[in-house]
């Protein structure tokens, strides 16, 4: 055997092994994400920050198998949809056991209602809410948590848009740190919030009253 013919034989295996290298890595991808679906009429469902793969497996190992489990993406998370159930009582239960479990944030999201906010407040008066750092709390169509925030941070809670979408308003700012603790502080409470440059924010009343 001379040394082409050895030549020729080494590249054929090396080809062969990048051959099954990059199918053993598509195999292990994650499936590519789509936007999650809302809740149906008269339907509750969990919306679990699982982040990775593995955990939204770990995660769909220990549900009920009457629960349907997907990954997908709300808004810039990566989180496990839970549906399947008919009252709020049993989806609290199952987000309370899943804290409990893994450790991960769960939120029960509900199908928007007809007294959907805001809807007879006359200070609704929409305009940009300014220079500085806005601390919004996603609501998930459960216009009470505002009572709730209220009760932890004793300050009037707002309603905004953001990106097309309705958020309570919890601070607005100049100071990222007083941001980042009220941040921090519903954070630890199983709240979904998020710090964003309030110059894109549109305030649209600066106290609802649920």
């Amino acid at each position: 055997m001379n040394a082409n013919q050895i030549q020729r034989i080494l590249g054929s295996i090396l080809i062969s092994i990048a051959s099954l290298s990059i199918v053993s890595n598509s195999s292990e991808a994650q499936p590519s994400l789509v936007q999650c679906q809302p809740p149906q009429p008269d339907e509750y469902i969990l919306l679990v920050l699982s982040q990775t793969w593995d955990n939204h497996q770990t995660l769909q190992r220990s549900l009920s198998q009457q629960l349907q489990a997907n990954l997908c993406q709300y808004l810039d998370d990566t989180v496990t949809r839970v549906a399947g159930f008919k009252n709020l009582e049993n989806a609290k239960n199952w987000a309370r056991y899943i804290r409990e479990l893994s450790g991960l944030s769960a939120f029960v999201v509900r199908s928007p209602s007809p007294e959907e906010m805001p809807s007879n407040n006359s200070a609704y008066n929409p305009q940009p809410l300014g220079k500085g750092y806005a601390v919004l709390v996603d609501y998930f169509n459960q216009p009470e948590l505002a009572s709730q925030i209220r009760q932890i941070l004793r300050e009037n809670v707002g309603l905004v848009a953001y990106g097309q979408r309705h958020y309570l308003l919890a601070m607005h700012t100049t100071s990222q740190k007083a941001a980042n603790s009220t941040l921090r502080q519903l954070s630890d409470r199983g709240f979904w919030t998020m710090v964003v440059d309030s110059r894109r924010v549109i305030l649209l009343t600066r106290a609802v009253n649920f």
